[in-house]
């Protein structure tokens, strides 16, 4: 197992909770520096991992609410680079699972962008446009450097194709509640229990349920359809901008949220 694979299987298993909480963090919104409270606060209200995004300008798998906090993260100036920079710090507190999309790495090179994952203590990588029959050269570099590449899979995946992607999965396999893009709904998947269980049956490492979660009750409902990690981001990153919009503090703001999420995951 890569250290970055070993830094997340003792997240998901310390959690101590029902399932491990997994917050998502825009890099950058509103701004670095704030950006890295925001994490500190994650941290501090109970989250056991963070899942941190690359500020993108056309990210096909986030809702408006993330899409609005990637533009203005990328007009205060983030890049790439600046992201990273963060990441080092916060992994410091807490694994972090770099959520960028293809072109970023494609431009560094895989080996590069792996590398440069490692050497930042960054833990995990996720890619949402990456097919799976274009992924071996990043799955490649991401084991040759320890960082653990972190698969999706969604309820229209057929259950060959989950099976091939199962035997590749690093660290935890993202698990797409809904179709469609991120964003705050009133219920889960309608039926998600079914859902996990399928990719359970395909897979050895924790299964994590992400898309429309958005308060405590949804993140236990998720935990007891068999969930081993919930991951929220819409409703932190809404948190963040209403706080910002408002002159109040991000990092209070969000650390809020968080707190609620991780008490409702309490066993």
């Amino acid at each position: 197992m890569s250290d970055g694979a070993t830094r997340i299987a003792a997240a998901f298993s310390d959690s101590g909770r029902r399932a491990a909480l997994m917050p998502y963090l825009m890099a950058g919104f509103p701004d670095i520096d704030t950006s890295v409270r925001i994490a500190t606060a994650y941290a501090d209200a109970g989250a056991d991992l963070l899942e941190l995004g690359v500020p993108f300008s056309d990210p096909l798998a986030d809702g408006p609410v993330i899409h609005a906090a990637a533009t203005r993260a990328l007009e205060s100036g983030a890049t790439v680079h600046s992201v990273l920079e963060a990441g080092t710090r916060i992994a410091e507190q807490i694994p972090v699972v770099l959520m960028v999309y293809v072109n970023p790495i494609l431009a560094r090179g895989p080996e590069r962008f792996a590398a440069e994952l490692a050497q930042r203590g960054i833990s995990g990588l996720i890619v949402p446009d990456l097919p799976l029959e274009e992924s071996e050269p990043i799955l490649a570099a991401c084991d040759a450097h320890g960082v653990a590449l972190v698969p999706l899979v969604a309820p229209t995946t057929p259950d060959d194709r989950m099976a091939t992607i199962g035997r590749t999965a690093r660290g935890f396999v993202y698990t797409v509640s809904v179709t469609g893009t991120t964003g705050e709904r009133t219920s889960n998947q309608s039926d998600p229990a079914t859902l996990l269980a399928r990719v359970k049956d395909h897979s050895t490492v924790p299964v994590a349920l992400g898309f429309g979660i958005s308060n405590g009750a949804q993140a236990k409902a998720a935990a007891d359809a068999g969930a081993d990690g919930v991951i929220v981001g819409s409703r932190l990153v809404r948190a963040v901008a209403e706080a910002v919009d408002q002159g109040a503090d991000p990092a209070s703001a969000a650390g809020s949220v968080v707190a609620e999420l991780a008490d409702a995951l309490v066993r």
